[in-house]
């Protein structure tokens, strides 16, 4: 094999400098210095030489982003610091009481003067997919999905690709170690260029910039990702080693300097006021940005102030993200669709001409009952107005009377089953029509996908299309199907091949070792909740007795009442429900016996004992099963509905119809950052 020359090794050197700085001019400072055609030539000149000379190839060499064969499955991934979460606010008087709480818990560190004088950094809030990246002597060594705040995913390969990323730091005076934070998204230009190339070459388009840079983080082929118009602005550090920075607006100078690409509209101001004025101007200019935001996150300037600050539970005292209204837009209502739950029920869904609202392009919208309809006085045809808050399922919020057309037609309530058709059943207790067919096919399918649901037996791999061609191909019935499958039977079906097969193979293997409380929660039982199950599961310890146990037993247990009492039993009751639960343990699904509880020992010592507590509408730093869970650990009941029995409500974003009944009835009233205060205060974990 040929040895390159002095020469040849010079000009290697020479064309990888080169091509590192034009691409930072082109995609960090949005200035390039150079014709693409001349680029591609430099860059087609490196590749030829590395090609002569492989063992030359220097890991950050520019023709690395250009992607490597395929990744079997991401790899975990522990965050040396956990990545947290931000508490959030919608209005100038809660952003107010998040300044009057710091400066509360700061005034034994400033003067009275210093305190009104206190500088805080404004950040536009890209919506994209929260990355950290890890570099070692300025080498980019590791990138990551933020994951679960503890524990992301190693993509490094896909990060690679994305030329606003440096692979190797510039300048001099970084740290030995630098964990940088940012967003990694995609520009809207780019965004709306590739699906319209997309489109021509008969491909599939991206439904939205957002989803469009996670699926493409989330590529195991990086040469995808090498596709996709990926950018990022970095806006924290983790790990800084030994370099100390006074205030986040110097990490972010020091960003600039190292080939880091920051936000040019990030500003550091004074005292609320000065952030005020900022969400107002950037708000002004959203609709020109190039890319998308959903608000503005603020941090305290000072970095001693924030360690002063510190953290509770899973989101720092020091920042908070003002979110910008939901946003709304209009379209018409092309038709109306029921659609039939694993419990039976019944629940329309409009069918929309598609619009894009609140960062996302909506066809569908949630109906949620015949009553709502008639609330609404909604129409076949009629235009309507549809809301979208973050991951909240959008909905028809009203209805433009004044544009209803002349053949608008009212909303036929069915009379049979539309899987099964069997004849609906209206309890007049409830609002909702049911299928009373327990073995209705459309049951069937979403109690399998609730089985395999995380929070359930959690099966990796099976979602909802996976499902319905088991169904389609007559491979399940029932969930105890599951695990008589083979991957043989799996790799015939559409688009799966052996390698997928297997994994979910070995996923449903797995699952076969559960809990107590997860396998009752898996059976689908109507009403029964985590936090129930958990409860029940305690009280039993094992499942005989849950099965053979008589009504009154489970009223004497703290979460449950008449109602889910008599579901629990009627669902052993019911033959057909109690031979999938016997084939379910004849197929190997298995949990760990334990000591029941003993009832009432100490129930009445717990903090929240005797009290009802109900959560509605989107909570964005807990997971709902885990505020459910606490509440339950802490004594208390967690209800789905409010009544005048109810202690205390906890509503997020997008929180309806139970707020309202709530503030009627006079029940005090939290959000979700009053509630992980709450949970700090009475569990210690500050």
């Amino acid at each position: 094999m040929a040895k390159p020359t002095a020469q040849q090794r010079s000009q290697m050197r020479s064309l990888q400098r080169a091509l590192h700085e034009y691409n930072h001019h082109y995609h960090v400072l949005d200035d390039p210095q150079i014709a693409d055609v001349d680029y591609d030539a430099m860059f087609d000149q490196l590749l030829e030489l590395e090609r002569r000379f492989p063992e030359l190839v220097a890991a950050d060499s520019p023709t690395q982003r250009v992607g490597a064969p395929p990744l079997d499955a991401f790899t975990s991934v522990k965050h040396e610091l956990p990545m947290l979460s931000l508490d959030k606010c919608t209005t100038v008087d809660e952003l107010g009481d998040w300044v009057l709480r710091s400066k509360t818990r700061l005034a034994d560190e400033l003067s009275s003067d210093a305190l009104e004088e206190l500088q805080y950094t404004c950040e536009p809030k890209i919506d994209g997919v929260a990355v950290s990246l890890l570099y070692v002597d300025g080498m980019l060594q590791r990138g990551a999905t933020r994951g679960d705040g503890e524990n992301g995913e190693d993509i490094t390969t896909n990060v690679k690709t994305i030329g606003a990323i440096p692979l190797r730091l510039q300048g001099s005076g970084y740290p030995q170690t630098l964990e940088v934070r940012g967003e990694i998204y995609m520009p809207l230009a780019d965004f709306h260029r590739f699906n319209e190339e997309a489109v021509a070459a008969g491909t599939k388009a991206l439904v939205n910039p957002r989803n469009g840079a996670a699926g493409s983080l989330r590529q195991l082929d990086s040469r995808m990702t090498a596709r996709r118009p990926l950018s990022m602005f970095c806006y924290s550090a983790g790990l800084t080693g030994d370099w100390a920075p006074s205030a986040h607006g110097d990490v972010l100078d020091a960003f600039a300097t190292w080939g880091l690409r920051t936000n040019a509209s990030a500003q550091v101001v004074t005292g609320l006021q000065g952030c005020v004025d900022y969400i107002a101007a950037l708000e002004a200019e959203r609709a020109d940005l190039a890319y998308d935001i959903d608000g503005v996150v603020i941090k305290v300037n000072d970095l001693a102030l924030q360690r002063a600050l510190g953290n509770v539970t899973r989101k720092p005292r020091w920042a908070i993200a003002y979110k910008y209204a939901a946003q709304e837009a209009s379209t018409t209502v092309e038709g109306v669709e029921f659609q039939v739950g694993r419990t039976g029920a019944v629940t329309p869904v409009a069918r929309l001409a598609p619009v894009f609202v609140g960062g996302v392009t909506v066809s569908n919208a949630t109906l949620h009952n015949m009553d709502e309809i008639e609330r609404l006085d909604l129409q076949l045809h009629d235009t309507v107005i549809v809301h979208r808050a973050g991951d909240v399922i959008p909905k028809v919020v009203k209805v433009v009377q004044s544009r209803r057309p002349a053949n608008a037609q009212a909303i036929k309530i069915p009379k049979t089953c539309p899987s099964c058709q069997t004849s609906l059943a209206h309890d007049a207790e409830e609002v909702v029509l049911r299928c009373p067919n327990a073995q209705c096919p459309a049951q069937q399918k979403e109690l399998i996908k609730h089985f395999a649901s995380r929070l359930a037996l959690d099966i990796e791999g099976l979602g909802d299309k996976l499902v319905e061609l088991l169904l389609a191909e007559k491979l399940v019935t029932n969930a105890a199907d599951l695990f008589h499958l083979t991957a043989e039977q799996v790799a015939e079906l559409p688009r799966l091949g052996a390698k997928s097969a297997q994994n979910l193979i070995a996923a449903i293997e797995r699952s076969r070792g559960t809990t107590l409380a997860r396998f009752l929660y898996a059976l689908g039982i109507r009403e029964v909740g985590e936090a129930t199950a958990a409860a029940v599961a305690d009280h039993f310890g094992a499942l005989e007795p849950i099965v053979s146990a008589e009504l009154a037993a489970f009223e004497t247990i703290n979460d449950v009442g008449p109602i889910v009492a008599q579901r629990i039993r009627s669902h052993f009751d019911d033959p057909e429900q109690l031979k999938i639960l016997r084939a379910l343990q004849a197929a190997g699904v298995y949990w760990p016996e334990f000591e029941p509880a003993q009832q009432g020992e100490s129930a009445a010592e717990l903090p929240l004992s005797g009290q009802t507590w109900v959560l509605t509408g989107t909570l964005e730093t807990l997971k709902r099963s885990e505020a459910k869970a606490t509440l339950v650990g802490l004594g208390a009941k967690v209800a789905g509905s409010v009544s005048a029995k109810t202690t205390q409500v906890v509503a997020g974003p997008g929180a309806g119809s139970k707020l309202e009944k709530a503030e009627k009835l006079e029940i005090p009233v939290m959000d979700e950052a009053g509630l992980l205060d709450f949970i700090a205060e009475h569990t210690g974990d500050d």
